[in-house]
C-alpha cells in the first residue's frame, strides 16, 4: 500500500505563509532544492487542495521554470497530480486529474493502487 506523504513548509512558529498568504519567508538554498529532488523523486504521485494547486499549476509549467529548475519542473510537470476541489471547474495542467467527491474515499482508493508514494 502507497503511503501519504505530507511535505510543507513551515515556520518555527507554526506558520505556513506570513501576513498576507506571502511565501517570502522560505529559504529556497541548496539544501532546499536537493531535498525538493529526493522528495520528487520518491514519488509516484502528488495530491493538492484546489489554493495550493492554483499557485503551484501557474509557476511550474512557465518556460522560464522548466529552464531554471529542469530536474524539479521535470518532476512536477510529469507527475500524475490530483486536485481536490468542490469549485474547481478543471484542471488544465499536465498530468491532472480533478476529485470533487469524498475525499476520504479517493484517497484510500489510491493508497491501493500500485506505485510510489503519494505525496502532499
Amino acid at each position: 500500500m502507497r503511503r501519504i506523504i505530507t511535505s510543507n513548509l513551515v515556520s518555527l512558529d507554526g506558520y505556513l505563509a506570513g501576513p498576507g498568504g506571502g511565501l517570502s519567508w522560505h529559504t529556497v538554498n541548496d539544501e532546499f532544492f536537493r531535498y525538493a529532488e529526493d522528495m520528487l523523486n520518491s514519488a509516484g504521485m502528488l495530491l493538492f487542495g484546489r489554493v495550493t494547486y492554483d499557485l503551484i499549476a501557474s509557476y511550474w509549467p512557465l518556460e522560464m521554470n522548466i529552464k531554471n529548475d529542469p530536474e524539479i519542473a521535470g518532476k512536477m510537470n510529469s507527475l500524475p497530480k490530483i486536485v481536490f476541489s468542490k469549485t474547481l471547474k478543471k484542471a488544465d495542467w499536465e498530468n491532472t486529474t480533478l476529485f470533487n467527491g469524498d475525499v476520504e474515499k479517493n484517497i484510500m482508493q489510491l493508497k491501493e493502487q500500485p506505485g510510489k508514494d503519494i505525496v502532499i
